[in-house]
């Protein structure tokens, strides 16, 4: 596997912020936010490590501007750096009017994932 490559690429995902996702002025409740960054986080490591992983910490979480209830969030997920057992995750999350497509960076934040063997213990990436 080639580290330059695959640190490298990004994943995203899109979702549309719901009613059940905002608080009572229509805006994006932060721990929905947070959850959808540790789940893509989730996936980055996963995806590199090829091994269970589990959220250790989360780390320079800021949010820049509110996220209304109707907007489409997209949020990319990128290695930012590699340890002997931990996996530095950046996500940023955009916001994008759905109708008129005006986006711009809303959330940013890193997570640290490590990777666990069968028993939930910290185990090397890239060894079996």
């Amino acid at each position: 596997m080639d580290v330059d490559r695959e640190m490298s690429e990004e994943t995203r995902i899109v979702e549309i912020v719901f009613p059940n996702h905002t608080n009572n002025m229509g805006t994006l409740y932060g721990g929905h936010a947070l959850s959808q960054m540790d789940m893509l986080a989730y996936i980055v490591a996963s995806r590199y490590a090829r091994k269970n992983v589990v959220t250790v910490s989360s780390d320079k979480v800021e949010f820049r501007t509110p996220v209304r209830e109707g907007d489409l969030i997209e949020l990319v997920g990128k290695i930012k750096r590699v340890g002997r057992s931990s996996i530095t995750v950046k996500i940023d999350m955009y916001a994008e009017k759905l109708l008129s497509g005006d986006r711009e960076l809303c959330t940013t934040g890193e997570f640290v994932m490590v990777a666990v063997d069968c028993k939930g213990k910290p185990t090397r990436i890239g060894s079996n």
